[in-house]
């Protein structure tokens, strides 16, 4: 059986497209189907195998803890890693936390709902030999705007800004990175991960796995209402 690295989970930001229900609450909180997302996502995780969970986390992060507390009742174990007085973007708190990750480890965010098998991710990683990979969906288009152009188990380019006609894939939301394809940033500095992914593609360094299942989100009010909807037929 494929052994677990850790999963940061991004949970820092303000959540500012989900005002006024973010305004004291953290998007973590963020109620789907009777209780709060998170809650859905670690029993995910534990689904998994995957044991440490490292919540990276800040606006209104003691929140989360009142309601998560160790995470044992989930079957998982939480650490939480906090930004600061100055909210570090999602690499900077990635690289923040990089001395509690390891030497690799799974990265994802509050918002999203990823419900697949974990364990080929990982092994498609290893085989790789590649500083980190993402995890892809063909996409079309159809859920957001394509941003990786994927061919043969690699990103050939990946851009939050640039769109290519070449460019049939989506983020699924899911990564694995070494810790060293991090930890050559900046310390303390705001970054988005999505640049060293970017930087990562351009070089050739980034593996790519396709997923067959798409992905959910709670990061918009159209996202909620729809993973509402996912999670309440479930329960019928």
């Amino acid at each position: 059986m494929t052994r677990m690295p850790p999963i940061a989970v991004l949970a820092g930001g303000l959540a500012k497209r989900m005002r006024p229900l973010t305004q004291r609450l953290p998007k973590a909180l963020l109620e789907v189907a009777g209780e709060p997302f998170v809650a859905h996502q670690l029993r995910l995780f534990a689904r998994e195998g995957i044991r440490d969970v490292k919540l990276l986390v800040g606006y209104c992060w003691e929140q989360i803890e009142r309601f998560v507390g160790d995470g044992g009742r989930f079957g998982v174990e939480v650490d939480y890693i906090v930004d600061g007085a100055t909210l570090l973007g999602t690499g900077g708190a990635v690289r923040h936390a990089l001395d509690r990750l390891g030497p690799e480890f799974l990265v994802t965010y509050c918002d999203s709902w990823l419900d697949a098998s974990y364990s080929p991710v990982v092994e498609a990683f290893h085989a790789s030999g590649q500083p980190a990979l993402m995890c892809v969906f063909r996409n079309e288009n159809r859920w957001d705007a394509s941003n990786v152009q994927f061919g043969a188990g690699t990103i050939r380019r990946y851009s939050k800004k640039l769109r290519l006609p070449e460019m049939h894939h989506i983020d699924w939301g899911l990564g694995v990175l070494k810790a060293s394809a991090v930890a050559t940033r900046p310390l303390s500095e705001p970054w988005d991960l999505a640049d060293l992914y970017e930087e990562l593609s351009i070089s050739g360094q980034l593996a790519g796995f396709e997923m067959t299942r798409r992905f959910y989100e709670i990061g918009s009010f159209a996202g909620l209402a729809e993973a509402n909807r996912l999670f309440s037929a479930s329960l019928t």
